[in-house]
């Protein structure tokens, strides 16, 4: 998580405004919990895309920049930014920052890297699910229950695959999470 101090009322960072705003646009409370998409604007945020008029209209709206960043302040103003909403498990109407729960996950010993993304739920939508490369062999039970220590119930992944290789990599050298949620999808049949 990054943390970046703003001033009270409307957060202003660096000659800019900053706002975390519902999926409909309006400002979420103030209460350190309340997530929402961090948009802002002024001097020096871009004004848009060079010759792309369509990626400028969708990310800049009646003035804001909309950054595609996940996060919320807290009561003193500090602004705390959780993931990326493409990064985001919609989980029966909760929000779930993938950042958040890789972070617990690659606290429990053993385990090296770790992948979280969704997957499809009848019931709620999408469910968490994580894969992990670890050293030694995982108990997922008991990696379960170490994680119900480190996130809220909703958080901790229902799917969850264990793996002795490191995750596969992008060119850039990123974990390429496209091709391990699609992996993990496969061999759980949820297609």
């Amino acid at each position: 998580r990054a943390v970046i101090k703003a001033r009270q009322g409307v957060e202003y960072l660096a000659n800019a405004e900053v706002r975390v705003v519902d999926d409909a646009g309006n400002e979420v409370v103030k209460d350190g919990a309340t997530m929402g998409e961090i948009i802002m604007r002024g001097n020096a945020i871009m004004k848009g895309y060079y010759n792309d008029p369509a990626a400028t209209e969708k990310a800049i709206r009646n003035g804001w920049f909309h950054s595609g960043d996940i996060g919320f302040l807290d009561d003193e103003g500090y602004l705390y930014i959780v993931d990326r909403i493409k990064d985001l498990v919609i989980r029966g109407g909760e929000n779930i920052g993938c950042g958040h729960v890789e972070s617990a996950l690659a606290m429990y010993p053993g385990v090296h890297e770790a992948v979280v993304y969704s997957v499809p739920d009848e019931r709620l939508g999408e469910e968490v699910g994580a894969t992990v490369y670890a050293d030694q062999p995982v108990d997922v039970d008991d990696l379960r229950r170490f994680l119900a220590t480190q996130l809220a119930a909703f958080e901790v992944p229902r799917y969850v695959t264990v793996t002795d290789q490191p995750l596969p990599r992008t060119a850039s050298g990123k974990l390429f999470k496209r091709e391990v949620r699609a992996a993990a999808i496969d061999s759980l049949g949820l297609r």
